[in-house]
């Protein structure tokens, strides 16, 4: 929906999977058969896929000082379906989580989570403050203010709104 970069290393996934509900044309992707495979889902994993990706929604609207969009499963349960495993580098000793199933979206999800909290990165993938859109985006500002996933379109509407209330 923009020309934004994509989130840093384990979290493009995260967005990736946000970003598979275009909220103003009402299109799924998660219903086309090519973003299943892009995910690695199954058919029958669609519903949980749904499922955490409007609980990761709900965090990203968080992460930009807004609540939830609507009633979401809590985060924490979905993502304690998703094993991960301590994984220790023997040449350099750094420790890392790593799915335990790599097939599983719910643990990559969560591995993509914990890596971004670890290097402070998690906080700065938002959703869109436009009610119509709630696009997930990656915060790339110096402030970490960023408001919306696209200054031209949900920006230029918003403000545009505004202008238009002052001068009622």
């Amino acid at each position: 929906m923009n020309d934004r970069a994509p989130a840093p290393g384990g979290l493009a996934l995260v967005q990736e999977l946000v970003n598979t509900l275009n909220l103003e044309t009402g299109v799924d992707s998660l219903a086309a058969e090519d973003a299943l495979s892009a995910l690695g889902l199954a058919p029958g994993e669609v519903a949980a896929a749904r499922e955490l990706r409007e609980s990761l929604r709900a965090a990203c609207l968080a992460h930009a000082g807004h609540g939830p969009h609507a009633p979401v499963a809590d985060l924490s349960q979905l993502l304690a379906a998703g094993p991960l495993l301590v994984t220790v580098d023997a040449a350099s000793g750094a420790a890392s989580l790593a799915p335990a199933d790599a097939s599983s979206l719910t643990s990559r999800v969560a591995s993509a989570i914990a890596d971004a909290a670890a290097s402070g990165t998690w906080p700065r993938l938002k959703a869109c403050e436009a009610p119509d859109c709630h696009w997930a985006y990656y915060d790339r500002s110096p402030a970490a203010r960023s408001r919306w996933c696209d200054m031209g379109v949900c920006g230029s509407r918003a403000k545009m709104r505004a202008y238009r209330l002052r001068r009622a």
